[in-house]
């Protein structure tokens, strides 16, 4: 076993925010459910992230009961599941220190959100020495306000804001930042299809 594959963050507490009907990715779950299937086909680590805001009362905030996976995600036993407080997986966290106990330098990253936990995990994994690939149909994100947009805006109003960056925009962003300096970018398919037996002859 040398390579892991992070889900970070695919939690309840983003579908509690009206915005998350907007998401980039409704088939989130199905698309990281193919990654965890494969992965431990090959024998690789899955490990599971959730983000935790303790005493904010916000979705992220433990005491509310959504710092939990969406429906249709479940570890198996074994699989390690680590609880975070910060943007990257690695700095609230023993995620280091358990790669490094496994021997583990290859690393498959999924999960939400696309352009901040997801991103920032890859960015911090390549500059810890990772090998690191970053599987964009199995993120999602939402559009982002613009800095001086005013708060507690309706869904309608955000979308309807020609300054608001939408979901395609986001993920090429960061595609773009990412490709080429901090991680290879893959799709499921691509990903799966390179666990999966050739097929010979037809």
């Amino acid at each position: 076993m040398t390579s892991a594959l992070l889900v970070i963050d695919v939690q309840r507490s983003f579908q509690q925010r009206e915005i998350w009907a907007a998401n980039s990715n409704p088939d989130i779950v199905r698309q990281v459910n193919r990654l965890v299937t494969a992965a431990r086909e090959r024998g690789d680590l899955v490990v599971w992230v959730l983000h935790s805001e303790p005493d904010t009362g916000t979705v992220f905030d433990p005491a509310n009961g959504h710092v939990r996976l969406m429906d249709g995600l479940e570890p198996a036993p074994g699989e390690p599941r680590l609880t975070k407080t910060s943007h990257n997986a690695f700095t609230t966290t023993g995620l280091a220190q358990l790669l490094t106990e496994r021997g583990i330098r290859r690393l498959i990253v999924s999960g939400i959100q696309t352009e901040q936990c997801c991103e920032t995990t890859a960015r911090v994994a390549s500059d810890l020495g990772y090998d690191v690939t970053f599987v964009t149909d199995a993120t999602a994100t939402t559009p982002i306000q613009h800095r001086d947009a005013s708060p507690g805006r309706t869904l309608a109003e955000i979308l309807a804001d020609p300054r608001t960056l939408g979901t395609a925009d986001i993920i090429a962003r960061t595609e773009y930042a990412l490709a080429g300096r901090f991680a290879t970018i893959r799709t499921v398919d691509e990903v799966v299809g390179a666990s999966e037996p050739a097929v010979v002859g037809g």
